[in-house]
C-alpha cells in the first residue's frame, strides 16, 4: 500500500507532544502566577513562549509566520466567540453606539497619529509606517476580557461593557487597514472608492453571517435532541468554525461575525447553556495559551535591543496621545464623563490582534517586515504590562473603582419557590421552552422527594417545587408565566 503523505517519524511526535504538553502546564501555572503579581497573563505566555524558543532554555527552533498567522487567526475566532457568548445582553445595549463608533472612526485615528509617528521615529517609508499604525490600532480582547474578567477591580458597569464590546469588535477594522495598505505597499494601487466598497461588504457580511450564525446554533440546540450531551458542545464549536469561514468566503469580517454569533446566541435560552458557556470559556484559555506561546517562539529577545527606544516612544504616543484623542473625539456626545473617557483611553490594551496581523508583513515578502513585527511585538508587551497592572491605581485615581456591580454579594431575598399546578403552562415542558424572562434562573428542582439540577432539556411536570433566583419583577412575571393555564 502506498501513499503520499509524509507522516512524522513516531519519535518526533512524541517529543513534540511532549514538549506541547509542558508548555501548556507550564502556562496553567503561571496562570497563579499572574494573580498574585497583578502581572496580566498574557505577558506571561508571551515570556514563557519566548523563553522556549532558539533565544532561550528551551531551544524550540521555530520560524514559520504562515504558521503563526494562521493559529493566530483560528484562536482569535473562538476567542471572540467565547467573548460575545459571554457578554450580557444588557451590556451590549448599553455600549453598542459608543463602542460602534470607537471601534471604526477611532482606529482609523488611532491608525493614522500612530503611523506618522512611527514614520517620523524610524527608518520606515511613510507608508508602512501606516502599515505599522495599522496594525497596532485596535484593542485586543484576549487582553481586555483578561485583565477586566481576570481582576477584582471593579470599574463602573457602562465603561467595562464600552471596553469589552469595543474590543470585540474593532479587530476587523484593523485587519482591513492591514490588509488594505500592504497590498498598497506591495501593488502600489489603492482606490478609495474600492477601499471603502469592501469596507461597507466586510462590515456588512460579517454582521448577517454572524446573526444567522447565532440564529442557527440556537436553533440547532433548541431543535436537535442529541443522545450524548457531549454533543452539544461540538455543534458548537462546528458552528463558529462554520461561521467564522463562511462570512470570509462571501467577503465579509469573520472575526466580526464569530462575535456578533457569540452575543446572538448569549441571548437565545438554548439546551446545556451554562455548561456550554463553561466550555467555551475554556477553550478560549487553551486558544489563548496557544496562540500567545506560538507567537512567543517568533521573538528573538536578542533582536529587541535595536528597536528598543524607538518602539517606547511609539507606545507612549499611542497610548498617551493617540488613544486619548481617539476616545475624545469618538464619544462625543455620547455623555461620557472625562474621568470615564480617561479610563477607556488607559485600558486600551494592545494584545495578540496586533502581533497576528504583524505576521502578514513576512507572508507577503516585505523586507521590513522582521523589525515591523519586532517593533508591534514590543509595543504589545509594554502596553499589556504597564496598562493592564495599573488598572486598580488608575481607576483609583480617577475615582472609578468600586462602583460596577460585577462583584455584588448574593442576596438571599432573591430566592423564590414556585409549585407547579398540574394543567398549567409550566406542566409538561422543557426548562429551554418555557421563555422565562431575562435574569431568571432556576437553581434547583424538587420532585417526590428527589433533588434534580434543571437543565435546558429537564422536563417540569405539574406538582414540582421550583427554586429560581430572581428580582421583584422577574418574581412575578414567573408566577404568571408558570403558573396560568
Amino acid at each position: 500500500m502506498s501513499t503520499s503523505a509524509k507522516l512524522v517519524p513516531m519519535e518526533d511526535l512524541e517529543h513534540w507532544m511532549l514538549a506541547a504538553a509542558a508548555l501548556v502546564l507550564l502556562a496553567i501555572l503561571t496562570s497563579k502566577l499572574a494573580v498574585r503579581t497583578g502581572i496580566p497573563v498574557v505577558v506571561l505566555f508571551l515570556a514563557l513562549g519566548m523563553l522556549a524558543g532558539s533565544d532561550g532554555p528551551g531551544n524550540i527552533e521555530f520560524t514559520d509566520f504562515d504558521v503563526a498567522r494562521n493559529v493566530g487567526v483560528v484562536a482569535l475566532a473562538y476567542i471572540l466567540f467565547a467573548g460575545g457568548f459571554g457578554t450580557p445582553w444588557s451590556d451590549v445595549r448599553l455600549a453598542v453606539r459608543p463602542a460602534a463608533v470607537l471601534a471604526t472612526i477611532g482606529v482609523v485615528i488611532t491608525a493614522a497619529l500612530t503611523g506618522a509617528f512611527a514614520t517620523w521615529v524610524t527608518d520606515l517609508s511613510w507608508r508602512e509606517g501606516l502599515l505599522l499604525g495599522a496594525i497596532v490600532s485596535s484593542t485586543d480582547a484576549a487582553a481586555v476580557f483578561s485583565v477586566l474578567r481576570g481582576r477584582s477591580v471593579g470599574i463602573p458597569r457602562r465603561t467595562r461593557a464600552l471596553l469589552e464590546v469595543e474590543s470585540g469588535g474593532n479587530d476587523p477594522m484593523a485587519a482591513f487597514l492591514t490588509i488594505e495598505i500592504l497590498a498598497w505597499i506591495v501593488h502600489d494601487e489603492l482606490e478609495l472608492g474600492t477601499l471603502l466598497l469592501h469596507l461597507v461588504g466586510e462590515v456588512a457580511f460579517g454582521l448577517g453571517f454572524g446573526v444567522a450564525g447565532g440564529l442557527g446554533l440556537a436553533w440547532a440546540l433548541r431543535r436537535l435532541r442529541l443522545e450524548h450531551d457531549g454533543l452539544y458542545p461540538v455543534l458548537t464549536l462546528a458552528g463558529v468554525a462554520l461561521t467564522y469561514a463562511g462570512a470570509a468566503a462571501i467577503g465579509g469580517s469573520g472575526f466580526l461575525a464569530v462575535y456578533v454569533a457569540g452575543l446572538v446566541l448569549g441571548r437565545a435560552n438554548v439546551v446545556h447553556r451554562r455548561s456550554l458557556m463553561r466550555f467555551h470559556d475554556a477553550v478560549a484559555w487553551i486558544m489563548q495559551i496557544a496562540m500567545f506561546l506560538v507567537l512567543g517562539l517568533l521573538v528573538f529577545p536578542s533582536d529587541l535591543g535595536e528597536i528598543a527606544w524607538r518602539a517606547l516612544a511609539i507606545t507612549a504616543v499611542l497610548v498617551l496621545v493617540a488613544r486619548p484623542l481617539a476616545v475624545g473625539l469618538s464619544l462625543i456626545g455620547n455623555r461620557f464623563p472625562v474621568r470615564e473617557q480617561a479610563l477607556v483611553s488607559w485600558l486600551g490594551l494592545r494584545g495578540a490582534v496586533p502581533i497576528v496581523l504583524a505576521t502578514f508583513p513576512e507572508a507577503e515578502g516585505l523586507s521590513e517586515a522582521q523589525t515591523i513585527f519586532n517593533i508591534v511585538f514590543f509595543v504589545v508587551v509594554t502596553s499589556v504590562l504597564v496598562q493592564g497592572t495599573t488598572l486598580a491605581p488608575i481607576a483609583r485615581r480617577l475615582g472609578l473603582q468600586g462602583e460596577a456591580e460585577d462583584h455584588a454579594d448574593f442576596d438571599d431575598d432573591a430566592l423564590h419557590e414556585l409549585v407547579i399546578a398540574a394543567g398549567s403552562r409550566g406542566d409538561g415542558r422543557a426548562v429551554v421552552d418555557l421563555g422565562l424572562p431575562d435574569g431568571v434562573l432556576l437553581v434547583l428542582l424538587a420532585r417526590q422527594g428527589e433533588q434534580i439540577v434543571p437543565q435546558g432539556s429537564t422536563v417540569i411536570l405539574g406538582g414540582d417545587r421550583l427554586l429560581f433566583v430572581a428580582d421583584d419583577e422577574g418574581v412575578n412575571a414567573t408566577r404568571a408565566l408558570l403558573s396560568g393555564d
